[in-house]
């Protein structure tokens, strides 16, 4: 998978994400574009680790599931260190 399809992918993962996990997250497009990188990331490693399976292409369903798992469990690490800062 080239960069910007991996990109696309990671970005489209975390925004999926974000509509699973219940409440509020908070972080713009750049963000979700960021952990949802990550995630696809983790997913991926976890993945070959644990199945054999990478994210390898992007239209393959192993790949969206992998990476929307590494992006919500990204997210959920992110709302617990973000959880706890004050907004003052």
């Amino acid at each position: 998978m080239n960069f910007l399809a991996f990109l696309l992918l990671g970005l489209i993962a975390g925004a999926i994400a974000k509509m699973i996990l219940p409440g509020r997250q908070g972080g713009g497009w750049l963000i979700t574009l960021v952990l949802g990188v990550v995630g696809a990331l983790l997913g991926g490693f976890l993945g070959n680790l644990l199945f054999g399976v990478g994210v390898n292409e992007f239209f393959s369903l192993s790949s969206w599931l992998l990476a929307i798992g590494g992006a919500i469990i990204v997210l959920l690490v992110y709302g617990a260190i973000t959880k706890n800062r004050s907004h003052a």
